[in-house]
């Protein structure tokens, strides 16, 4: 059974509408690329409060998101409903997008209309792509979904969205910065053909952060990756973390909270855990191992722990030894 993910809030997508003349040509490509986040409660249609996007209830009832399969080259029929839970009518430029993980926390998001679209967004195409809504009222559009013959198999998340036509004016003084918000009902489309799970873990990095004189308070370590699903299914991934110091002692074994539980084909997201309690003199490795159904994949990194007043008395002690060693020589020459 799939698991579905929790909810997420729909995060405003900011649109230039005044700028100054010295920032504008700075900010016009940052705010080009601010992504849609789409709401999906466990039993009900994406909502912002003011209007919802769902998918059409069907002869089962309602419907909490898209689930489609179909093969290459097959043609999907089906509609999607946009309420207008406002006083006031409501006018709607209607897209489908490509989704794709957030590089901040790994969460479900889409791609903006400006952005190239090669999934979803490019394949589902609403009957309407401006709708206005009556006030405290639901509209229905049709949409085609259009799978080409040379499709990948596999999943291809996305989502049919609604942007409000209306430009919101935000606060600001040199930049006034409009904002435009959107809700997005997802698409779990799934193209036929073989499945091929598969997980790494890249790029292991571990920073210390120990006190000057060993023993004078507490240490800790944040160890950072990057978990990156190379197949073309999305994954539940689960991340054990393990840490060995001399001759194999066990020094950190458990399980990471706060990973994703979509982590969609082909993405890559940046992951970090701390340690509390890092030695503060120790060598030895860590280690991070991802597994999620059929796929798993393991990543490393060799620690030396040294006190910061040890390694200053090290490097002097080695700075030193060419001097002293020069000087000895000259002595030996000399008698």
């Amino acid at each position: 059974m799939r698991r579905l993910p929790a909810p997420l809030p729909p995060l405003p997508a900011p649109r230039a509408r005044r700028l100054a003349p010295l920032l504008a040509p700075l900010l016009v490509p940052l705010l080009s690329l601010a992504a849609l986040l789409c709401a999906l409660p466990a039993a009900h249609a994406a909502d912002n409060g003011e209007w919802s996007v769902e998918p059409t209830a069907s002869g089962l009832g309602r419907r909490p998101y898209f689930y489609l399969s179909a093969d290459p080259g097959t043609k999907l029929t089906d509609s999607v409903t946009v309420t207008n839970k406002t006083a006031a009518p409501l006018t709607f430029l209607l897209y489908a997008a490509d989704a794709h993980n957030t590089e901040r926390d790994g969460g479900f998001a889409v791609r903006t209309r400006e952005e190239r679209q090669r999934g979803v967004g490019a394949w589902a195409k609403p009957d309407l792509g401006r709708v206005t809504v009556p006030a405290r009222t639901a509209v229905t559009v049709p949409y085609t979904l259009t799978v080409p013959e040379d499709a990948e198999p596999g999943d291809h998340p996305g989502a049919l969205v609604a942007l409000d036509e209306r430009v919101a004016a935000g606060a600001g003084e040199a930049v006034a910065v409009g904002i435009q918000r959107a809700v997005g009902a997802r698409v779990y489309l799934r193209v036929n053909g073989p499945a091929m799970p598969a997980l790494s873990v890249e790029d292991v990095r571990y920073t210390p952060d120990k006190p000057l004189v060993p023993g004078t308070g507490d240490s800790s370590a944040r160890v950072s990756f990057t978990l990156h699903n190379r197949g073309n299914v999305t994954l539940n991934p689960k991340v054990a973390l393990r840490a060995e110091g001399l001759f194999g002692r066990t020094l950190l074994a458990r399980d990471l909270t706060g990973v994703p539980g979509e982590l969609l084909p082909r993405q890559r997201i940046r992951l970090t855990a701390d340690w509390a309690g890092a030695p503060q003199l120790d060598w030895g490795e860590v280690t991070l191992t991802a597994s999620a159904h059929d796929a798993r994949g393991s990543g490393g990194v060799s620690f030396l722990a040294v006190p910061w007043l040890v390694a200053a008395v090290l490097a002097v002690a080695g700075a030193g030894t060419p001097v002293w060693l020069r000087a000895r020589r000259r002595t030996v020459r000399g008698s």
